[in-house]
């Protein structure tokens, strides 16, 4: 793409230790001066990767990022005062292991509550998830996977020092940078000697990046060291060398204009590559998120074996592939093709394995940084190559109602991977059971296989946009410190099981629509829609052989299921009876017990029954303790029965998008909790009325907006939704006192508020 150069001279005057100093507009970056922190500058970080290989031939990469963020100024000094922070990751190549571990300043949480503050007061924002996290910061806690440092960072003034707990990066009298890093939580520790082999290199414009976070950027790079030391996993030590690359960014001084806040307004793509033939090159793409993303700015530095720099604007760095992430369900490109024609370069980079999303507040909710292979041609030479890719601010699902749609494309995806439309021979004998070797369907049995199964199915499934019960296993396994990744196409089975009693539910209520569209048994006839119903019970099936699972954990996955089954069927076979016979009793009485409990029985049968049993596979699945998988069953069983309640007050109210008819209930004459709840709030006549009104299941609007009117002014539609908040915020406090603070906790607190609003 072709880059707009900057042909106005930057003003590169700043403020360095207190004395003012102008950096020279050519020439090389002296390291004894350059490394040492900018105390007027606003943020400040430094950063190192490695790729070594151990005397065994393990291969690592390794990356790292000492960060500084002015949080005001001094007033007796008028000096910044700052927040200190370090990243790092380890990529163990050969197990695809990714090992992160993230510290942020003692103060994190203050600063957070008052930027939280200020954000409240200008309603910026997601609503759910800032209220959630909030609650962790008024503890004066983090979200795991980020911790808090013990201690204030120790910053060297005079001589190039970082010390941030056990972690450090330091300059030694040789002039070559000592790194340590220890992560004990994960039992992680890494001490390694950085030997600069050749003079550092300005980035960008001269040394002058675009606008990130808060202003322009001047940055250096050293694209070659020699790196050697100790990797520690564990009780096993590696003692391994290689190639290491350090960057040293810092931004503008700061003025009177300062907000001493980093706004995430830029997203950026970055790459660093060390190649086999001594040659190095370094690249980003800005885009700026005010701007729906426009690209904002970008070069190539390409290093060559006799250290020649060229500075390069006309490139492309394009992704090829992208993965979705089960923890964030952001999804990143990981794999890429970067051309510069001008230089015939043109290289496809892959990362070495998908799975080095690194999730912290720093960034929130998280960014990709991995380890990456290159290979193409270099100058119409064969090349390869190592090097780091870091994806940041890309589409972060910074809303609840954002994250559960990006959940909702991916269960779309795993649906349309077990139910294609267009399926192969293979496919298709999979999912009819045809045994192996015997092929005795021909082309058209497929295709009408497809008519009458796969396409009525698929009719329902695609116009969905939120998918939370399949949220429910993922987070499930996550919370209780499983790996979800490899069970993303689970997410199709609690779909699918919900689709079918979705479909025959229909049937049995004849309903006329369903999410928003006609319902399945009007467009291909109740033995089809009915037919179709059952198939999305056991089609999910077919994903449990898919990662292999422990023969005792998968025969518990299956009694598990056929759980979730028979309570579901048994709430719909006490749904559909109805309630009628308990409604002569309460009209006359003025007393709502009986039909209340009922209702609950009916509620927790259907959905929150199914929803625990989710909970169970995937805390099974995740390795959880019983008291975690219990705590969670509690909350999403409250989550389950608040749904439901929720959906009775919406069905009066009118659902978004016209997903039902409003009062479709009233028409199908059905007993609900805020008809139950009226039955106690209504004097006599009133209550007569209502219930007198259901029996004749109207369609007229006027006389189903009659009902509706006098349950709202009774006070049952209100005290529904403080009932169902009640459920929740009982249930969460067991959940807040078995688990720790974590990402995956703040979205379970943010989704139970969520279900409350019904969006």
């Amino acid at each position: 793409m072709k880059k707009e150069s900057n042909t106005e001279e930057p003003n590169l005057n700043v403020t360095l230790n207190h004395y003012p100093l102008t950096w020279p507009t050519e020439g090389p970056i002296d390291l004894a001066v350059h490394d040492l922190p900018h105390h007027e500058s606003v943020l400040e970080w430094w950063y190192q990767n490695c790729h070594v290989t151990s005397t065994d031939g393990k291969k690592f990469s390794l990356f790292a990022s000492f960060f500084r963020l002015a949080t005001g100024k001094d007033k007796d000094s008028e000096n910044c005062t700052y927040a200190h922070s370090v990243i790092w990751s380890l990529s163990d190549v050969d197990g695809k292991k990714y090992y992160m571990d993230s510290l942020v300043d003692p103060d994190t949480p203050v600063h957070a509550l008052k930027i939280m503050k200020k954000n409240e007061e200008s309603n910026q924002g997601s609503k759910s998830i800032r209220r959630a996290i909030k609650e962790v910061y008024e503890k004066g806690n983090i979200p795991l996977p980020d911790r808090l440092l013990k201690n204030h960072a120790k910053i060297g003034n005079n001589n190039f020092s970082l010390e941030y707990d056990e972690n450090s990066f330091k300059k030694d009298a040789s002039g070559n940078y000592q790194l340590q890093l220890q992560n004990p939580v994960s039992e992680v520790a890494c001490r390694l000697t950085f030997v600069p082999l050749t003079e550092p290199v300005r980035h960008g414009n001269n040394g002058l990046v675009g606008k990130v976070g808060r202003g322009d950027m001047f940055y250096y790079f050293i694209p070659n060291c020699a790196v050697s030391g100790e990797i520690q996993i564990g009780s096993t030590t590696y003692k391994a060398e290689g190639n290491g690359w350090y960057d040293h960014q810092f931004s503008r001084p700061a003025d009177e204009t300062t907000t001493f806040e980093f706004k995430g307004d830029m997203a950026w793509n970055w790459i660093s590559l060390q190649l086999d033939n001594g040659c190095q090159i370094s690249g980003y793409d800005l885009f700026d998120n005010t701007d729906n993303g426009k690209h904002a700015g970008g070069t190539m530095i390409i290093i060559d074996a006799d250290g020649k720099i060229i500075n390069e604007e006309n490139y492309s760095f394009f992704p090829e592939y992208h993965w979705t992430s089960s923890r964030t369900f952001m999804s990143y490109p990981v794999s890429w093709r970067l051309e510069i024609p001008t230089q015939n370069i043109f290289l496809s980079i892959t990362a070495d394995f998908e799975e080095q999303e690194f999730v912290t507040i720093l960034s929130a909710p998280a960014f990709w940084e991995g380890r990456v292979n290159a290979f193409g041609s270099f100058m119409g030479k064969e090349v390869s190559g190592a090097g780091y890719v870091e994806i940041n601010g890309f589409d972060t699902k910074e809303s609840i109602e954002s994250f559960l749609k990006a959940i909702g494309k991916a269960t779309q995806r795993a649906t349309e991977s077990l139910l294609p439309v267009n399926p192969t021979d293979d496919q298709f004998h999979r999912l009819v059971n045809s045994p192996l070797g015997i092929r005795f369907f021909t082309a058209e049995d497929k295709e009408q296989y497809v008519s009458s199964v796969i396409k009525p199915i698929r009719e329902v499934v695609d116009r969905n946009k939120k998918a939370w019960r399949s949220y429910v296993f993922l987070a499930s396994i996550d919370i209780v410190g499983g790996n979800s990744q490899p069970f993303i196409d689970w997410l199709a089975m609690p779909e699918l099981i919900h689709t079918g009693s979705l479909i025959v539910d229909d049937v049995q209520d004849k309903s006329d629509t369903r999410r928003g569209g006609i319902a399945l048994h009007h467009l291909y006839g109740e033995p089809l829609a009915i037919n179709a119903g059952n198939v999305c019970y056991f089609v999910g099936e077919l994903f449990t052989h898919t990662p292999q699972l422990p023969k005792n954990i998968r025969l518990k996955v299956y009694e598990l299921f056929f759980e979730m089954m028979r309570a579901a069927h048994a709430g719909q076979a006490m749904d559909i009876s109805g309630l009628h016979s308990l409604m002569p009793d309460a009209v006359s009485t003025g007393s709502s017990s009986s039909l209340e409990k009922r209702i609950y029985t009916i509620h927790r049968l259907k959905t929150a029954a199914p929803a625990c049993t989710l909970v169970k596979m995937g805390g099974l699945i995740g390795n959880g303790k019983h008291e975690e998988i219990e705590a969670l069953c509690n909350f999403f069983e409250a989550i389950g029965v608040a749904y439901q309640i929720m959906d009775d007050v919406l069905n009066l109210q009118g659902f978004d998008g016209n997903l039902k008819d409003k009062g479709e209930d009233i028409t199908a004459g059905k007993i609900t909790m805020p008809v139950a709840k009226a039955m106690s709030l209504l004097p006599l006549d009133k209550r007569e009325y209502v219930w007198k009104t259901i029996q004749a299941m109207p369609t007229d609007k006027t006389t189903i907006e009659s009902v509706i009117i006098l349950l709202q002014n009774c006070g049952a539609i209100e005290a529904c939704r403080l009932e169902a908040e009640n459920l929740l915020e009982a249930a969460w406090k067991h959940v807040d006192e078995v688990f720790p603070d974590s990402f995956f906790k703040v979205r379970l607190r943010a989704f139970g508020w969520f279900v409350l609003q019904k969006g």
